[in-house]
């Protein structure tokens, strides 16, 4: 007997040594946080990028679809944007892929996306690297990593294929784009004079607007040095408005100031300063939405994707008409008529003055959000804190994006026809994509207020 008790030792510690360990999950709980995260990462890499707002759109846009088209793939109630978006692909759930998570695979459907499409796409290599290392830290098994990935990465494919025939990339061909001179024309502005941004970007397929012009707003007051018209009446306005600010318009202009172009001059050296793009500020705020509601993961993929249709199809149509009217800045045409020494408190983005394009984007997506939350919405805004910025609280959308209208006359940058016709463009481009993708009726009438 004395030799049998090792062997049966032995067996017992074979046993104990091989015995399966906890049991790996196959899914992981994720909400909006894990979207917000992927937004964050790819606006610091614009600002990384100084990408110019109207291209912020567009990666959004792609980047969220990819995110999207995975969670149509797997729930019912969410359709694809197959026969609605503008030849957009019907793109097949693939059938030789299981095994994956399907938000997991949606959350990397969007880096692998925007990682591609981004300058310096990657730098998200990291946030991957990072987001996969928690999953495997949470419990999820290695081979639903893989298979997630696998998923996104051909849904990916597709989306970028359809992010090519976009006709973005011809715009390189285009010859270069001449201020015209003559008065009452754009023409870039101090400290940098940069040269115009996008000037062709009416060129690039929309979402889903009929034609870059559906939406052609009412022609810009007519400029006029005559100190009677009402161009100059206007102008004074603005010198008027722009040079008397109290705290709080002061507030309110930096917190919308939204300009990756702006430069701070310091004698002999010029530098950045690091500010994110409107439609950054705006898919922030949906982040904030989601997470105040507790959406749910797919409803969360599904609103920050209509809002960046919205923005890329309202920077579209507000772009084609800056570079109709091609009017000129309040801070040329003060300094030229009224106050040589004149400099508006917010710097002036290098493209013509008429329309508003924060107006108008503000406005589309308070439409998108409106739609989804309700008018009487009390939120606060954070978005700029990590910008150094303090949060600002606001009763609905409609009233933040009246206030980010608002900021650019105050910051002395626009006039106040183009807020006021930027405003109007926005509300038409947001009801008309939520009326394309979500069959809503006409509520323009409702969200003027």
């Amino acid at each position: 007997m004395k030799k049998v008790v090792p062997v049966l030792l032995l067996w017992w510690l074979i046993g104990s040594c091989t015995a399966p360990g906890p049991q790996k999950k196959q899914n992981l709980a994720f909400g909006s946080g894990q979207i917000s995260q992927v937004i964050n990462q790819m606006t610091d890499i614009m600002v990384h990028d100084v990408t110019n707002p109207p291209l912020a759109a567009r990666f959004f846009s792609y980047a969220t679809l990819a995110g999207y088209e995975v969670v149509a793939h797997h729930d019912s109630s969410y359709q694809s944007m197959h026969g609605i978006l503008k030849q957009y692909p019907q793109i097949a759930k693939p059938k030789d892929l299981t095994g994956h998570s399907p938000e997991l695979s949606a959350v990397l459907a969007m880096m692998e996306t925007a990682r591609k499409m981004q300058p310096s796409g990657s730098m998200l290599d990291s946030l991957e690297a990072r987001f996969l290392d928690s999953c495997r830290r949470e419990g999820l098994a290695e081979e639903v990593i893989t298979a997630s990935l696998k998923y996104a990465q051909r849904v990916s494919k597709e989306i970028l294929a359809y992010a090519k025939a976009d006709k973005y990339n011809r715009i390189s061909n285009y010859p270069r784009y001449t201020p015209k001179e003559g008065e009452g024309n754009w023409y870039p502005t101090p400290p940098a004079y940069f040269a115009p941004v996008e000037p062709y970007f009416n060129t690039v397929r929309s979402f889903t607007l009929d034609t870059c012009t559906q939406f052609k707003p009412a022609p810009p007051v007519a400029f006029s040095t005559n100190k009677k018209s009402a161009f100059f009446k206007m102008l004074q306005q603005n010198y008027r408005v722009s040079t008397h600010l109290t705290p709080e318009q002061q507030a309110i202009a930096a917190f919308w100031d939204c300009n990756p172009f702006a430069l701070q001059d310091n004698g002999h050296l010029q530098a950045g300063l690091k500010k994110i793009s409107p439609g950054a500020h705006w898919l922030g705020i949906t982040g904030i939405a989601c997470q105040q509601t507790k959406a749910d993961f797919s409803k969360a993929m599904k609103v920050h994707t209509l809002v960046s249709l919205a923005l890329m199809d309202g920077f579209i149509a507000c772009w084609d008409e800056k570079f109709r009217s091609n009017r000129i800045r309040p801070e040329t045409a003060i300094r030229k008529y009224i106050d040589p020494s004149y400099k508006p408190l917010l710097q002036t983005p290098p493209f013509p003055e008429y329309l508003s394009g924060h107006s108008t984007i503000s406005a589309a997506s308070a439409v998108i959000l409106t739609h989804f939350f309700g008018e009487s919405f009390r939120y606060t805004d954070t978005v700029e804190e990590r910008f150094g910025l303090p949060a600002r609280t606001f009763n609905s959308f409609q009233e933040a994006a009246i206030e980010a209208g608002l900021s650019r006359l105050y910051g002395g940058i626009h006039f106040v026809d183009a807020v006021d016709n930027g405003r109007l463009q926005g509300l038409q481009v947001g009801e008309w994509v939520l009326r394309k993708v979500e069959g809503a009726p006409q509520v323009l009438a409702s969200v003027q207020k």
